[in-house]
């Protein structure tokens, strides 16, 4: 009798699995290891597509761990992000009386409904200095995945 062949990771596939994402260092950033597995639709936007890319073709049972060039994941960082914000913009997407210190990360609204963040680098009297880049942008990651079922 031939063998049943594994089920293989495709864009519909819901899958049952353990992951961690982590620096090139070691430091993890998220990890369902120690926890309950996740269960995600692939397509569904719960990973990020990059991440996603990684698991097509896998099959059930498999584990692996990428490690992935800041290209291939959140990408390089960009000087353009760095942009100056007046505090009359920030006071307009603040509650009262908040105060801000270098490093926070603000929430700002978008023209379209959503929003954006951004890492306050430097307050000055007129305006503050904001980092949009993703905290991880210009980073190495691993992306560790152990893959329990799918379907």
């Amino acid at each position: 009798m031939p063998a049943t062949p594994q089920p293989v990771v495709t864009e519909g596939s819901f899958l049952t699995l353990h992951y961690r994402l982590s620096t090139a260092d070691g430091k993890d950033i998220v990890s369902t290891f120690g926890d309950s597995p996740a269960t995600l639709q692939m397509g569904a936007g719960q990973l990020a597509p990059f991440l996603e890319q990684c698991l097509l073709g896998m099959v059930e049972g498999a584990h692996q761990i990428f490690e992935l060039t800041p290209e291939q994941a959140f990408g390089p960082r960009n000087a353009d992000l760095l942009q100056r914000v007046s505090l009359a913009t920030l006071r307009e997407n603040s509650a009262a009386e908040t105060d801000y210190c270098v490093g926070d990360l603000v929430d700002f609204n978008a023209p379209g409904g959503g929003s954006f963040a951004g890492v306050l680098l430097q307050l000055e009297e007129q305006d503050a200095l904001f980092d949009f880049n993703h905290p991880l942008a210009g980073q190495h990651v691993k992306f560790e995945v152990s893959l329990i079922g799918v379907l």
